[in-house]
């Protein structure tokens, strides 16, 4: 499909934990913030996505946002984290790449849900979406994302947001979470670095997005400050194609290896939020499905 270069670059920009902004070429740009109804709808939210991690059962859930408009790519979600009951940072805060725009440099970041829900930089309508995994596979996820030492080894020392997922010269958001996941389910008796992370992602059949445009659009090696194309092979991209982590990806992967895992998927409107259980995606107006739940959010929130 044929793709204009500007909207290229907003497709790959993860919202990576910092506060809402309006999507443009200048990504440190802090934009207009929520105004004080959309902030209190997004605690609401928030409220209830914890509410659904603690009935899950479970220490710790792959969580994903939607931000960015990238249905027109069949994409709903943007940006991804695992969220943990015992983080420092307070019950199922989410630890998450993110683009320190001050220091030009990723970080690891430990962001209250509340923060994330936020970020989703669509406080009229917006999505959210909860795996959490069987006990064995959480209990190894949880340990990996609590060991400081292992989170920050593999992380990036250069972000890109069209990162080649089987490359270490560059990292977006979704892949250290992928990598992540990797650190966490291969059997090892020490943790990895990226590198052998990458080979066990590939060795496991994991699928990143693939995106194709027409050549030449590569030739021009550097769109912005956060779109490269030098770590991919040349071989994908004389074909008109690049590979990169989303959080759709992540997902399926973990689905993969872990049948059992269950998906709740959360959006919110102005009026309302659903919270849906289940493999099968809610529609893009945030209507609920039979079976869903539908919690009003017109009513003033409790002690205002």
């Amino acid at each position: 499909m044929r793709l204009k270069t500007a909207s290229i670059v907003l497709a790959f920009l993860c919202l990576m934990g910092l506060p809402a902004r309006a999507a443009s070429l200048n990504y440190c740009d802090p934009g207009q913030l929520p105004n004080a109804d959309a902030q209190d709808r997004m605690l609401r939210v928030a409220a209830i996505v914890k509410r659904e991690l603690e009935a899950s059962g479970q220490q710790a859930a792959l969580v994903s946002r939607s931000g960015l408009s990238l249905g027109w790519l069949g994409l709903r979600y943007s940006h991804s984290g695992v969220s943990s009951r015992a983080n420092a940072n307070g019950p199922w805060s989410v630890r998450q790449l993110y683009y320190a725009c001050d220091e030009k440099t990723p970080r690891i970041f430990d962001q209250g849900m509340s923060g994330f829900v936020v970020g989703g930089n669509a406080a009229a309508l917006g999505y959210v979406s909860l795996v959490t995994l069987p006990t064995q596979a959480t209990q190894k996820l949880e340990a990996a994302l609590l060991d400081n030492a292992t989170a920050l080894a593999l992380l990036g020392r250069n972000y890109s947001a069209n990162a080649y997922p089987y490359s270490t010269q560059y990292q977006n958001c979704n892949q250290w979470t992928a990598e992540l996941l990797a650190a966490a389910w291969r059997d090892a008796p020490a943790p990895p670095d990226r590198q052998e992370a990458q080979a066990w992602l590939q060795a496991q059949g994991y699928q990143p997005t693939e995106l194709r445009f027409l050549p030449p659009l590569w030739v021009f090696g550097r769109l912005s400050s956060w779109l490269n194309f030098d770590d991919h092979p040349q071989a994908l991209l004389s074909q008109g194609a690049m590979l990169f982590s989303m959080p759709r990806d992540l997902e399926r992967f973990a689905r993969k290896l872990w049948p059992e895992a269950q998906r709740i998927e959360i959006c919110y409107s102005s009026e309302h939020v659903v919270v849906h259980h289940g493999w099968d995606e809610l529609p893009d107006n945030c209507q609920a499905l039979e079976g869903d739940q539908v919690i009003a959010l017109t009513a003033p929130a409790a002690g205002r």
